[in-house]
């Protein structure tokens, strides 16, 4: 067993899916990549980490910077939380050979994407994520998000899914919280909110936890929220929702997420902040402004000039 993780939250409660640092001549930073993940283990209560999905713009890198990329998060923290590789294309065989790459790299378990784009039947899903699961020993968790994929999971797919020992959890980004209400009670499929908007309400639910983007900013928070709904403590939880709602306005209803994410982080001072590939394009100044503006409202603390990466670095030592 990873650490951080019991039978009924498998990928542990809390984590982000990370963003991927680049150097500005536009390679992939693993320094900065480690010091990040250390910083939202050691200082922002992460169980865990998600390397090389979307927000980590697992599109635009290549398979060795993916295995580089993971084996420095697992070198970084993977004593001390459980890293989850990116492993899911809409090519079968490219997934299948991502998924045993993160098996050799270290990955404690894998995050697998409905192949998106070429919109296939639930049957081709069935067979997609079972021959994914079959690659390798790892634990394996769905990621349902029809609105990047083009399809969804349907309930009788996951139920069917449900059956192969290493399908062990589901990201919903698709936010049908009574059909996967239904899922839950007839099988024993985690599931774990992969939309910040709906954080609090998959928890009450039976969600086990989150696999967040506001994770990078406010992941002690987060976790304070889980906390709190696990111990019956409802209010307390309503509360923390409702304080971070700037903040999942700031990062989650205006732009991409990797866009917000990264400029968010620039603002603050944290590595990861630095360029995007295209397609994505950096926010500008406006957006900064406002940015800066929502999180301080959120109780972010944003500090007047960003404070340079070497600082970060210091401090995480």
């Amino acid at each position: 067993m990873a650490p951080s993780t019991t039978p009924d939250a498998p990928f542990g409660r809390l984590l982000t899916a990370m963003v991927t640092p680049f150097t500005p001549d536009g390679g992939v930073d693993y320094d900065g990549a480690a010091r990040l993940a250390t910083h939202l283990v050691d200082e922002r209560r992460h169980d865990g980490l998600v390397v090389s999905g979307t927000t980590g713009e697992s599109p635009t890198t290549s398979d060795a910077e993916k295995r580089d990329l993971l084996r420095a998060v697992v070198d970084a923290v993977g004593d001390r939380a459980v890293v989850v590789a990116g492993a899911g294309t809409n090519d079968t065989a490219h997934s299948l050979e991502l998924a045993r790459q993160a098996e050799a790299a270290g990955a404690h378990g894998l995050l697998v994407v409905t192949p998106y784009y070429n919109k296939p039947p639930q049957e081709g899903l069935l067979a997609h994520f079972r021959a994914v699961a079959d690659a390798t020993g790892l634990p394996t968790m769905l990621y349902d998000i029809p609105g990047r994929a083009g399809v969804p999971i349907e309930g009788d797919t996951l139920l069917r899914l449900a059956e192969h020992p290493r399908i062990v959890a589901v990201k919903d980004a698709k936010g049908d919280l009574f059909g996967a209400s239904r899922v839950m009670a007839a099988t024993d499929l985690v599931w774990y909110s992969g939309d910040d908007n709906l954080n609090l309400p998959w928890l009450s639910v039976g969600a086990a936890g989150f696999v967040s983007v506001i994770g990078h900013l406010v992941g002690t928070e987060l976790h304070e929220m889980i906390d709190a709904y696990r111990a019956g403590e409802h209010g307390r939880a309503l509360e923390i929702h409702r304080r971070l709602l700037p903040v999942v306005t700031a990062i989650m209803t205006r732009t991409q997420g990797a866009i917000a994410v990264k400029a968010a982080l620039r603002l603050l001072g944290l590595p990861g902040g630095g360029p995007l590939r295209a397609p994505l394009a950096e926010a500008g100044p406006e957006f900064a402004e406002r940015l800066r503006a929502d999180l301080t409202i959120g109780g972010v603390t944003v500090p007047d000039a960003a404070v340079p990466h070497d600082t970060v670095r210091e401090a995480a030592r």
